[in-house]
């Protein structure tokens, strides 16, 4: 539905940060209804629950370093490096104090963006739950044995259906076929035409829809549940994916430990997450304040032509709400973040945690690819430099809040580019190079 031009200007009233947002201008949110963790009332899932998930990611690592050569060196473990930027601070945040990393989760082995943590998870703990049914496996087995022709046959008999602007596709697409599913991703048309080619190379099918992701969403699901054997991953309402991504906290923790690097309340952490549907940044954030609690404060970005997520928690409405409604377009060099309507699970959860949300235009997301590749060499894709402005845009709630940034850690979180064809990869720079 399209609200009428009384109730947008109803909103207006409530929201004056509407306006802004319905031309598509860049805005900053702080959330209002953030809470200390000590306050934050029932959730869905609890730690143990994340703490599962990294115990089912460590019995599938003998299975995935047999089956992906790229896990060998970190024993079948899909994980990313991180990587102070300093370079790039020197050059364009100077004002910022402080350290400043990138989590390149678009080195992520297998599927190259940060979706290898939610889409592979989900399908994952789908294979297992089958094959434990079948008594195929025991959680004490060594998980190699999903390698086996036995495995692939049994699992031929089902299908994996996902929607997807391009990223998630590419994760679910990849490890689907590699255990033996058969496997369709639904896609909106304006998804980008490498993903596309290089999930039927994997062996996936992939349909075009016209219209957003919501659209390729609605069909991919109304078509895989009417398969008996068929399984659909939900990117607007799955606990397992956001689980998935969950585990991240848990690796960072570590990673920040073996660079000797504190998080407390004299050294807060500050993590930038690009977001789309919400299930990523959501699931992130949900880990790391589990891990570190009111010392870690989480900020989502989002195109100023998807803001579905800042919809959604600064109305209430989450994902009773779509960009549409307020009559904006849903259109994005961003694919990866051209979503319309918010993950409903990862949103009701997110709306107590998340510190805040920004939204930038596509134009700076090109400037930020052409900053980090010429001082880092680093090269992502557009909707991946999402979280590199933002140091600069949460001064409102450093200043708010009392926040000593002094010795502050700051993280933007990179979520793709690494499968990114060449030939693609250098229009988007030259794109960001012709940009004034």
């Amino acid at each position: 539905m399209v609200l009428t031009q009384e109730e947008l200007n109803d909103w207006q009233n409530k929201l004056p940060i509407m306006k802004d947002i319905m031309d598509l201008n860049p805005v900053f949110w702080m959330n209002p209804y953030l809470k200390n963790v000590r306050e934050v009332s029932s959730l869905p899932l609890t730690r143990d629950d994340m703490e599962e998930a990294a115990s089912l990611w460590q019995r599938f690592a003998p299975f995935l370093e047999n089956e992906f050569p790229e896990t060998a060196d970190a024993n079948g473990i899909i994980e990313s490096p991180l990587k102070q930027i300093n370079h790039m601070k020197e050059s364009y945040f100077t004002e910022v104090s402080g350290d400043f990393y990138l989590k390149c989760d678009h080195e992520l082995p297998i599927a190259g963006s940060i979706k290898a943590r939610g889409g592979i998870y989900e399908v994952l703990q789908h294979a297992e739950k089958l094959a434990l049914e079948a008594g195929l496996v025991y959680r004490h087995d060594h998980y190699d044995v999903f390698s086996s022709e036995r495995f692939k046959s049994f699992f031929s008999q089902y299908s994996i259906g996902v929607g997807s602007t391009g990223n998630l596709g590419l994760s679910i697409g990849i490890i689907s076929a590699k255990l033996g599913f058969n496997v369709s991703v639904y896609m909106s048309v304006d998804a980008k035409q490498w993903k596309k080619d290089l999930l039927r190379h994997k062996g996936a099918e992939v349909l075009e829809f016209e219209g957003d992701f919501s659209e390729a969403i609605s069909a991919g699901r109304a078509k895989t549940v009417s398969d008996p054997k068929g399984y659909f991953v939900d990117d607007e309402d799955s606990k397992h994916l956001f689980l998935g991504y969950s585990v991240a906290a848990l690796r960072l923790e570590k990673q920040l430990k073996q660079e000797n690097i504190t998080i407390d309340a004299d050294h807060p952490l500050f993590v930038y997450l690009p977001c789309g549907v919400g299930g990523s940044p959501g699931g992130i954030t949900f880990g790391l304040k589990q891990v570190f609690g009111d010392h870690v404060h989480c900020f989502f970005a989002e195109p100023t032509h998807s803001p579905s997520v800042l919809i959604g928690l600064a109305t209430g409405e989450m994902d009773h709400v779509s960009v549409q409604d307020f009559g904006i377009d849903n259109r994005t060099e961003a694919d990866g973040l051209a979503v319309g309507r918010p993950s409903r699970f990862a949103t009701a959860i997110s709306d107590q945690l998340v510190s805040g949300v920004y939204t930038i235009d596509d134009n700076e997301l090109y400037r930020h690819l052409v900053m980090l590749a010429d001082t880092e060499g680093i090269y992502l894709e557009p909707s991946a430099t999402a979280g590199i402005p933002g140091p600069k845009q949460i001064s409102p709630y450093v200043r708010k809040n009392d926040i000593d940034f002094t010795n502050a850690v700051h993280i933007a979180w990179a979520t793709g580019g690494s499968l990114v064809p060449e030939k693609d990869m250098e229009k988007f720079y030259n794109k960001g190079k012709s940009i004034r």
